[in-house]
């Protein structure tokens, strides 16, 4: 029974002396996670969030003022371009049209009269023109017979007199002529008048009649048969009839964040679900970016408002899909991941890992640091003012058989979801402080560290809720 009792004794002391070397030399290690730089592929995305749109709509609008007739087309269907939609009644500018159509019948009437008396005229002036030839022979005959004392007075006053009643009718029959020609000028002159009558009581029977400008959806028509319309500004009532749009090139229209709106390019590729139709994802490409900020709580323009308030502002930017589909409708609620940069095998890094850090609480003689030059310090003349701060991560190397964390300065390009690429500072195989968040805001150069895989594992679910009602409670 002693020797049970001594050999018993034996294991706690010797028990106690391993616990207490262990925690003697875990004392002054910093508990963390370590990663391993590593090459991947890194994509940069930008999320937000809009509404699906065609990119052609119109507002088929009231041209005259009436009641409406027939309605030709209802909300969802498909019409084709030159297809009637809707009429106003239009009997007043029927009638019109025919009024004016027998007017112009009647002139032209008119005309054919004036042309065949134009005509008779004509004939008349040649007419004339001969019998005057044969007039003005007597007449030179009869003034050489005269002369010789041939012929008598009395004949040749009756010679002279047929000459000259011949040369008043050949002038009274181009007169003739010359007034018949006038006429039918003035008719076609007033036919020409009455033709643009008809042109205008045409455009105003053809305003009483909606037609599709371009084959398309209707996806809203706010009257019904019977309803008075009136010509106005778009979108007042009354004045819209229903609305049509082009679903065969369809866009996503979304805000993007006036922080991420430097990324954003025409011609960038995106990706695009709609939350009616899950499970589905568009692709499309970036076709229009917005210059004007827009006031997220009001969607207003920044240019068309006079507050100086400073709040949250965003930027529009189309999406147009490449394959759209039927399923597709104007105003469904949608998000568009845009992919302002895409890199392949690059050494990239946790973003989590990064830490900014002043130089003075460096250590100075710290081979590991790399410092900012005096030449991009800013306030290398002013020592009162505040360091610059340096960005970096705490890289582990292996010293005297230990890990020790060293800050190395680091420079940065893309951006991922999770992960951001290195430019410059680290290799792929070196070893960083990974986490947590709360290990990396206090950790200090040169400071002891030792892997815990433990501190990445998540709260259980029981723990979560435990913590949620203390809070509550």
């Amino acid at each position: 029974m002693k020797k049970i009792l001594l050999i018993v004794g034996a294991v706690v002391v010797v028990a106690g002396i391993v616990i207490g070397t262990v925690v003697r030399a875990q004392a002054g290690y910093t508990k963390c996670l370590i990663g391993t730089v590593s090459r991947q592929d890194l994509v940069s995305v930008v999320s937000a969030t809009g509404q699906v749109q065609p990119k052609t709509y119109v507002n088929v609008g009231a041209n005259a003022m009436g009641r409406i007739t027939s309605l030709y087309a209802k909300e969802g269907d498909k019409v084709h371009k030159g297809e009637i939609l809707a009429t106003v009644e239009n009997t007043q500018q029927q009638a019109n049209i025919v009024g004016q159509e027998a007017s112009i019948a009647a002139a032209r009437t008119d005309i054919n009269s004036y042309l065949a008396a134009e005509t008779s005229a004509q004939a008349n002036v040649e007419h004339a023109e001969a019998d005057l030839v044969q007039k003005k022979l007597a007449y030179q005959r009869a003034v050489a017979l005269y002369k010789d004392q041939v012929m008598s007075q009395q004949d040749y006053d009756t010679a002279v007199a047929n000459y000259q009643l011949d040369v008043a009718s050949l002038a009274q029959a181009k007169d003739q002529l010359a007034q018949a020609i006038a006429q039918t000028a003035s008719a076609r002159a007033k036919l020409k008048t009455q033709n643009a009558t008809l042109v205008y009581d045409k455009d105003v029977y053809n305003q009483t009649i909606s037609i599709a400008p371009f084959d398309g959806v209707v996806t809203n028509e706010p009257v019904r048969q019977g309803e008075m319309v009136v010509p106005g500004i778009q979108n007042t009532e009354g004045s819209t009839i229903m609305t049509l749009a082009d679903m065969s090139v369809v866009t996503a229209e979304v805000k993007v964040d006036e922080t991420d709106i430097v990324n954003v390019q025409n011609g960038q590729e995106a990706e695009v679900t709609v939350d009616a139709i899950p499970g589905k994802t568009f692709r499309g490409h970036v076709t229009e970016v917005g210059d004007q900020a827009l006031l997220r709580s009001t969607g207003q323009s920044t240019s068309e408002t006079t507050s100086g308030v400073e709040e949250a502002k965003d930027f529009k930017v189309v999406v147009t899909l490449d394959h759209p589909t039927d399923e597709l409708r104007p105003g469904l609620s949608c998000e568009a991941k845009i992919i302002t940069a895409s890199k392949k095998d690059i050494v990239a890094i946790p973003i989590e890992a990064l830490v900014m850090r002043d130089p003075k609480t460096l250590k100075e003689n710290s081979s590991h640091l790399q410092t900012v030059s005096a030449a991009t310090n800013t306030n290398a003349g002013n020592p009162l003012a505040p360091s610059p701060l340096v960005q970096g991560v705490f890289a582990v190397r292996r010293e005297k058989g230990k890990d020790r964390a060293h800050f190395v300065k680091v420079t940065t390009g893309v951006t991922g979801a999770t992960t951001i690429q290195v430019l410059s500072g680290l290799r792929p195989g070196d070893r960083i402080v990974t986490g947590t968040y709360r290990v990396l805001r206090d950790m200090k150069e040169g400071a002891l560290v030792k892997e815990d895989t433990t501190l990445a594992t998540p709260q259980n679910e029981n723990s979560s809720s435990s913590s949620s009602n203390s809070s509550s409670s």
